[in-house]
């Protein structure tokens, strides 16, 4: 499911989002060496790539990145973070129009962006940039609900003050949605832990960083801090909170007309 302002809906959140939104763990390269071949001299354009959090992956790595944004706040911001690092390239598109040129990515990545894409569109998009046998790699950071009260009490609040959280929950990727995308070709996916340890200014910005968290005005949000305050208190120690994460990771081959 797509949006019609999920272009502009991050624009007064990005202050936020640099500072306290997770990155992404380093295995998830030692992950596409391995399945992949992923080596320094691949070319990748990361779509939605917001601030840069995947981004710096790669160019660590000595990856060229084309770096491709449609939010003009969030691509600002990224392009500050990135500054040092020659091999990154700033361009102002979308999933469905990155203006990158024909097979010339070997992997094209999309990092807490994918439920933002109209499907069908990006596969046709990514099958004319990519190499013929370049790659496709969507990552998810998504909080271990299971075994921890913290993400449970986190994600009740979310659904007790978000604006409209369970519309963009509904649409986050699922097996199903990936199959879609793939279209019958073969794709994979891996679990990966991750986690950020947060002072209460840092979690505090991180829900903030959220699209559906209601900001100051809103009727929701004086409430909503007061809670969070209080999840905070109940499971801090020497003064920080661990947000437990598992980065979903799928890759796979795009063919057209999925052959």
């Amino acid at each position: 499911m797509t949006f019609a302002d999920a272009k502009h809906r991050f624009s007064n959140r990005v202050a936020d989002y640099v500072r306290y939104r997770p990155g992404y763990p380093a295995a998830l390269l030692d992950l596409l060496r391995a399945e992949c071949g992923l080596r320094p001299v691949h070319v990748t354009a990361d779509i939605g790539s917001g601030t840069g959090l995947l981004s710096v992956l790669f160019l660590k790595n000595g990856n060229r990145v084309y770096g491709v944004e449609p939010n003009e706040a969030m691509r600002r911001a990224g392009d500050e973070y990135l500054a040092s690092y020659d091999g990154f390239s700033s361009i102002e598109g979308s999933a469905e129009s990155t203006t990158l040129a024909d097979c010339s990515i070997d992997f094209v990545t999309a990092g807490q962006a994918f439920h933002w894409f109209e499907p069908n569109a990006a596969r046709n998009e990514f099958i004319r940039i990519l190499k013929p046998a370049g790659w496709v790699v969507i990552a998810w950071n998504d909080r271990r609900m299971e075994e921890k009260r913290l993400t449970r009490e986190y994600e009740e609040l979310l659904e007790r003050f978000g604006i409209d959280y369970k519309r963009v929950k509904d649409a986050y990727p699922e097996s199903k949605d990936i199959k879609s995308f793939f279209a019958g070709c073969v794709f994979s996916a891996r679990d990966l832990p991750n986690h950020q340890i947060l002072a209460w200014e840092g979690l505090r910005g991180r829900l903030r960083s959220s699209s559906f968290a209601p900001t100051e005005g809103h009727p929701n949000y004086a409430p909503m801090m007061a809670e969070l305050e209080r999840i905070f208190h109940v499971h801090q120690c020497d003064g920080y909170v661990r947000m437990e994460y598992f980065t979903r990771v799928y890759f796979g081959q795009l063919r057209a007309n999925g052959n």
